[in-house]
Protein backbone atom coordinates (compact mmCIF):
# COMPACT_ATOMS: atom_id res chain seq x y z
CA UNK A 1 0.00 0.00 0.00
CA UNK A 2 1.38 3.56 -1.24
CA UNK A 3 2.10 6.32 1.82
CA UNK A 4 -0.79 8.23 -0.22
CA UNK A 5 -3.25 5.33 0.26
CA UNK A 6 -2.54 4.26 3.66
CA UNK A 7 -2.88 8.36 4.88
CA UNK A 8 -6.11 8.32 3.23
CA UNK A 9 -7.45 4.98 4.80
CA UNK A 10 -6.19 6.36 7.89
CA UNK A 11 -8.08 9.58 7.63
CA UNK A 12 -11.23 8.02 6.69
CA UNK A 13 -10.75 5.68 9.59
CA UNK A 14 -10.08 8.94 12.03
CA UNK A 15 -13.27 10.32 10.09
CA UNK A 16 -15.17 7.91 11.32
CA UNK A 17 -14.54 7.51 14.88
CA UNK A 18 -17.19 9.92 16.34
CA UNK A 19 -19.49 8.25 14.80
CA UNK A 20 -18.55 5.03 15.97
CA UNK A 21 -18.01 5.90 19.17
CA UNK A 22 -22.02 7.51 19.77
CA UNK A 23 -23.05 4.26 17.78
CA UNK A 24 -21.45 2.29 20.41
CA UNK A 25 -22.40 4.53 23.23
CA UNK A 26 -26.15 5.03 22.07
CA UNK A 27 -26.55 1.75 20.70
CA UNK A 28 -24.35 -1.43 21.76
CA UNK A 29 -23.92 -0.14 25.71
CA UNK A 30 -27.84 0.29 26.09
CA UNK A 31 -27.64 -3.50 24.25
CA UNK A 32 -25.36 -4.81 26.74
CA UNK A 33 -26.75 -2.78 29.88
CA UNK A 34 -30.36 -4.24 28.81
CA UNK A 35 -29.08 -8.01 28.27
CA UNK A 36 -27.32 -7.90 32.09
CA UNK A 37 -30.45 -6.31 33.68
CA UNK A 38 -32.46 -9.61 32.42
CA UNK A 39 -30.54 -11.31 35.40
CA UNK A 40 -32.00 -9.07 37.67
CA UNK A 41 -35.62 -8.64 39.66
CA UNK A 42 -36.26 -5.21 39.48
CA UNK A 43 -39.00 -2.44 39.46
CA UNK A 44 -37.00 0.48 38.05
CA UNK A 45 -36.49 2.11 41.62
CA UNK A 46 -34.42 0.57 44.52
CA UNK A 47 -32.36 -2.13 44.98
CA UNK A 48 -32.46 -4.98 42.25
CA UNK A 49 -32.16 -8.51 43.44
CA UNK A 50 -29.97 -10.87 41.30
CA UNK A 51 -32.56 -13.76 39.92
CA UNK A 52 -29.98 -15.67 37.45
CA UNK A 53 -31.77 -16.83 34.04
CA UNK A 54 -35.12 -17.06 35.88
CA UNK A 55 -36.64 -13.86 33.36
CA UNK A 56 -35.37 -15.34 30.33
CA UNK A 57 -36.74 -18.81 31.06
CA UNK A 58 -39.68 -17.00 32.42
CA UNK A 59 -39.86 -15.16 29.06
CA UNK A 60 -39.04 -18.54 27.06
CA UNK A 61 -42.09 -20.14 28.61
CA UNK A 62 -44.62 -17.56 28.34
CA UNK A 63 -47.19 -18.22 25.34
CA UNK A 64 -47.83 -14.82 24.97
CA UNK A 65 -44.00 -14.37 24.15
CA UNK A 66 -44.27 -16.76 21.35
CA UNK A 67 -47.80 -15.81 20.00
CA UNK A 68 -46.25 -12.20 19.91
CA UNK A 69 -43.70 -13.36 17.77
CA UNK A 70 -45.84 -15.04 15.75
CA UNK A 71 -47.21 -11.81 15.01
CA UNK A 72 -44.32 -10.47 14.15
CA UNK A 73 -43.06 -12.71 11.49
CA UNK A 74 -46.58 -12.00 9.67
CA UNK A 75 -45.70 -8.13 9.81
CA UNK A 76 -41.86 -8.86 8.74
CA UNK A 77 -43.59 -10.96 5.76
CA UNK A 78 -45.92 -8.76 4.87
CA UNK A 79 -43.37 -6.00 5.13
CA UNK A 80 -40.18 -8.05 2.92
CA UNK A 81 -43.12 -9.25 0.23
CA UNK A 82 -44.65 -5.87 0.08
CA UNK A 83 -42.47 -2.92 0.67
CA UNK A 84 -39.52 -4.43 -0.99
CA UNK A 85 -41.31 -5.73 -4.15
CA UNK A 86 -43.23 -2.23 -4.12
CA UNK A 87 -40.82 -0.01 -3.74
CA UNK A 88 -38.71 -2.13 -6.57
CA UNK A 89 -41.21 -1.71 -9.11
CA UNK A 90 -42.12 2.05 -8.57
CA UNK A 91 -38.20 2.95 -9.01
CA UNK A 92 -38.60 1.27 -12.30
CA UNK A 93 -41.49 3.07 -13.10
CA UNK A 94 -40.60 6.24 -11.72
CA UNK A 95 -36.96 6.32 -12.76
CA UNK A 96 -37.33 9.41 -15.14
CA UNK A 97 -36.45 12.91 -13.99
CA UNK A 98 -39.43 14.74 -15.12
CA UNK A 99 -42.10 16.51 -13.25
CA UNK A 100 -44.84 14.74 -13.03
CA UNK A 101 -42.90 11.59 -11.77
CA UNK A 102 -41.12 13.66 -9.21
CA UNK A 103 -44.07 14.33 -7.73
CA UNK A 104 -45.54 10.71 -7.26
CA UNK A 105 -42.17 10.00 -5.78
CA UNK A 106 -42.77 12.86 -3.18
CA UNK A 107 -46.38 11.23 -2.57
CA UNK A 108 -45.09 8.00 -2.01
CA UNK A 109 -42.36 9.36 0.30
CA UNK A 110 -44.97 11.16 2.55
CA UNK A 111 -46.55 9.13 4.89
CA UNK A 112 -42.70 9.11 6.39
CA UNK A 113 -42.92 12.86 7.04
CA UNK A 114 -45.65 12.10 8.83
CA UNK A 115 -45.81 10.99 12.40
CA UNK A 116 -46.40 7.20 12.86
CA UNK A 117 -48.93 8.26 15.94
CA UNK A 118 -50.62 10.18 13.07
CA UNK A 119 -50.29 7.74 10.47
CA UNK A 120 -51.95 5.43 13.35
CA UNK A 121 -54.91 7.19 13.93
CA UNK A 122 -55.94 7.66 10.48
CA UNK A 123 -55.99 3.86 9.20
CA UNK A 124 -57.92 3.37 12.79
CA UNK A 125 -60.81 5.31 11.98
CA UNK A 126 -60.28 4.24 8.38
CA UNK A 127 -60.86 0.82 9.60
CA UNK A 128 -63.56 1.87 12.32
CA UNK A 129 -66.45 -0.48 11.39
CA UNK A 130 -69.23 1.74 12.32
CA UNK A 131 -68.17 5.17 10.69
CA UNK A 132 -64.96 3.59 8.87
CA UNK A 133 -64.46 5.07 5.60
CA UNK A 134 -63.41 1.17 4.48
CA UNK A 135 -66.69 -0.25 5.57
CA UNK A 136 -68.64 2.98 3.91
CA UNK A 137 -66.89 2.49 0.58
CA UNK A 138 -67.41 -0.99 0.43
CA UNK A 139 -71.54 -0.52 1.68
CA UNK A 140 -71.74 2.00 -1.47
CA UNK A 141 -70.46 -0.09 -3.87
CA UNK A 142 -72.74 -3.17 -3.25
CA UNK A 143 -70.26 -5.45 -1.56
CA UNK A 144 -72.29 -5.39 2.65
CA UNK A 145 -70.76 -8.74 2.71
CA UNK A 146 -66.80 -7.84 2.70
CA UNK A 147 -67.39 -5.09 5.52
CA UNK A 148 -65.48 -6.69 8.44
CA UNK A 149 -64.50 -5.72 11.94
CA UNK A 150 -61.20 -5.48 10.56
CA UNK A 151 -59.30 -5.22 13.86
CA UNK A 152 -61.87 -6.77 16.40
CA UNK A 153 -61.84 -10.24 14.17
CA UNK A 154 -58.46 -12.51 15.44
CA UNK A 155 -58.73 -14.24 11.85
CA UNK A 156 -57.90 -10.72 9.85
CA UNK A 157 -56.41 -7.81 12.17
CA UNK A 158 -53.12 -8.98 11.93
CA UNK A 159 -53.20 -8.59 8.06
CA UNK A 160 -55.47 -4.90 8.18
CA UNK A 161 -52.45 -4.20 10.65
CA UNK A 162 -49.67 -5.38 7.71
CA UNK A 163 -51.40 -2.68 5.12
CA UNK A 164 -50.31 0.58 6.90
CA UNK A 165 -47.34 -0.12 7.92
CA UNK A 166 -46.16 -1.39 4.59
CA UNK A 167 -48.09 1.71 3.10
CA UNK A 168 -46.21 4.08 5.34
CA UNK A 169 -43.13 2.52 4.60
CA UNK A 170 -42.36 2.29 0.99
CA UNK A 171 -40.59 5.64 0.81
CA UNK A 172 -37.47 5.30 1.65
CA UNK A 173 -36.76 1.83 -0.65
CA UNK A 174 -37.97 3.95 -3.21
CA UNK A 175 -35.33 6.25 -3.10
CA UNK A 176 -32.59 3.86 -2.10
CA UNK A 177 -33.85 1.72 -5.27
CA UNK A 178 -34.10 4.73 -7.51
CA UNK A 179 -30.11 5.73 -6.55
CA UNK A 180 -28.99 2.69 -7.34
CA UNK A 181 -30.25 1.86 -10.74
CA UNK A 182 -29.46 5.68 -11.25
CA UNK A 183 -25.36 4.80 -10.55
CA UNK A 184 -25.84 1.73 -12.84
CA UNK A 185 -22.65 2.12 -15.18
CA UNK A 186 -23.87 3.55 -18.06
CA UNK A 187 -21.57 1.15 -19.99
CA UNK A 188 -23.13 -1.72 -18.99
CA UNK A 189 -26.73 -0.14 -19.84
CA UNK A 190 -25.03 0.59 -23.55
CA UNK A 191 -23.63 -3.17 -23.63
CA UNK A 192 -27.19 -4.73 -23.21
CA UNK A 193 -28.63 -2.69 -25.62
CA UNK A 194 -25.70 -3.54 -28.12
CA UNK A 195 -26.44 -7.32 -27.09
CA UNK A 196 -30.40 -6.70 -27.57
CA UNK A 197 -31.14 -6.87 -23.70
CA UNK A 198 -33.94 -5.01 -23.24
CA UNK A 199 -37.21 -4.94 -21.07
CA UNK A 200 -37.92 -8.41 -18.72
CA UNK A 201 -34.07 -9.90 -20.13
CA UNK A 202 -32.58 -6.68 -19.05
CA UNK A 203 -34.37 -6.28 -15.90
CA UNK A 204 -33.71 -10.19 -14.67
CA UNK A 205 -30.26 -10.13 -16.27
CA UNK A 206 -28.91 -6.98 -15.56
CA UNK A 207 -30.51 -4.60 -13.60
CA UNK A 208 -31.27 -6.59 -10.62
CA UNK A 209 -28.17 -8.70 -10.02
CA UNK A 210 -26.14 -5.31 -10.21
CA UNK A 211 -28.63 -4.06 -7.45
CA UNK A 212 -28.65 -7.48 -5.63
CA UNK A 213 -26.59 -6.00 -2.60
CA UNK A 214 -28.88 -2.91 -2.13
CA UNK A 215 -31.93 -5.15 -1.73
CA UNK A 216 -30.25 -7.02 0.37
CA UNK A 217 -29.70 -4.35 3.00
CA UNK A 218 -33.34 -3.30 1.95
CA UNK A 219 -34.56 -6.78 3.52
CA UNK A 220 -32.20 -6.30 6.82
CA UNK A 221 -33.59 -3.27 6.93
CA UNK A 222 -37.23 -4.13 6.66
CA UNK A 223 -37.26 -7.03 9.12
CA UNK A 224 -34.80 -4.95 11.30
CA UNK A 225 -38.16 -1.90 10.97
CA UNK A 226 -40.43 -4.88 11.34
CA UNK A 227 -39.16 -6.36 14.55
CA UNK A 228 -39.50 -3.53 16.78
CA UNK A 229 -43.52 -1.82 15.26
CA UNK A 230 -44.93 -0.37 17.78
CA UNK A 231 -46.40 2.63 17.64
CA UNK A 232 -49.12 2.03 14.56
CA UNK A 233 -50.19 -1.48 16.59
CA UNK A 234 -50.23 0.47 19.80
CA UNK A 235 -52.29 3.11 18.79
CA UNK A 236 -54.34 1.26 16.46
CA UNK A 237 -55.44 -1.63 19.32
CA UNK A 238 -52.40 -1.86 22.22
CA UNK A 239 -52.03 -5.11 21.02
CA UNK A 240 -55.95 -6.26 21.86
CA UNK A 241 -58.53 -7.51 21.24
CA UNK A 242 -57.10 -10.16 23.86
CA UNK A 243 -53.93 -9.66 22.63
CA UNK A 244 -54.92 -11.02 19.18
CA UNK A 245 -52.65 -8.28 17.80
CA UNK A 246 -49.60 -8.10 20.72
CA UNK A 247 -46.74 -7.36 19.22
CA UNK A 248 -42.54 -8.48 20.49
CA UNK A 249 -42.71 -4.24 21.66
CA UNK A 250 -45.96 -4.32 22.50
CA UNK A 251 -45.64 -7.00 24.66
CA UNK A 252 -42.49 -5.91 25.92
CA UNK A 253 -43.84 -2.44 27.23
CA UNK A 254 -46.70 -3.89 28.71
CA UNK A 255 -44.68 -6.08 30.75
CA UNK A 256 -42.44 -4.06 31.93
CA UNK A 257 -44.01 -0.23 32.24
CA UNK A 258 -47.57 -1.44 33.20
CA UNK A 259 -46.31 -3.69 35.67
CA UNK A 260 -42.70 -2.60 36.74
CA UNK A 261 -40.79 -5.90 35.98
CA UNK A 262 -37.86 -3.82 34.36
CA UNK A 263 -35.70 -6.80 34.69
CA UNK A 264 -38.13 -9.23 33.01
CA UNK A 265 -38.64 -6.50 30.09
CA UNK A 266 -34.53 -5.98 29.70
CA UNK A 267 -35.31 -9.92 28.98
CA UNK A 268 -37.34 -9.30 26.59
CA UNK A 269 -35.66 -6.78 24.60
CA UNK A 270 -32.38 -9.11 24.52
CA UNK A 271 -34.37 -11.76 23.31
CA UNK A 272 -36.02 -9.50 20.60
CA UNK A 273 -32.63 -8.41 19.69
CA UNK A 274 -31.73 -12.46 19.60
CA UNK A 275 -34.53 -12.70 17.57
CA UNK A 276 -34.05 -10.36 15.11
CA UNK A 277 -30.19 -11.42 14.34
CA UNK A 278 -31.54 -15.01 13.47
CA UNK A 279 -33.72 -13.84 11.20
CA UNK A 280 -31.48 -11.59 9.47
CA UNK A 281 -29.00 -14.05 9.24
CA UNK A 282 -31.82 -16.35 8.14
CA UNK A 283 -32.63 -14.32 5.01
CA UNK A 284 -29.17 -13.57 4.03
CA UNK A 285 -28.03 -16.99 3.74
CA UNK A 286 -31.34 -17.75 1.68
CA UNK A 287 -30.78 -15.03 -0.48
CA UNK A 288 -26.96 -16.29 -1.24
CA UNK A 289 -28.13 -19.39 -1.60
CA UNK A 290 -27.19 -19.54 -5.19
CA UNK A 291 -23.21 -18.09 -4.36
CA UNK A 292 -23.34 -20.50 -1.88
CA UNK A 293 -23.92 -23.31 -4.52
CA UNK A 294 -21.18 -22.04 -6.43
CA UNK A 295 -18.85 -21.85 -3.82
Amino acid sequence: MSTAAARLRGFLLLCLVPSIILYGFFVIVPIIWSAYYGFFDWSGIGTAKFAGWSNYIAVIQDPLFWRSFKNNIIIVCASVFGQVPIALVLSLLLLRNRWFYRVIRSAVFMPMVLSTVVIGLIWKYIYHPQIGILNLLLNSVGLESWAQPWLSDPDINMYALSVPIIWANIGPYLIIFIAAIQNLPSEVEEAALLEGATGPKKLFYITLPMIWNTIKVAVIMCIAGSLKAFDQVFVMTHGGPAHTTELLATYMYNSTFAVYRYGYGSAISTLIVVLSALLILLSQILMNRNKLKES
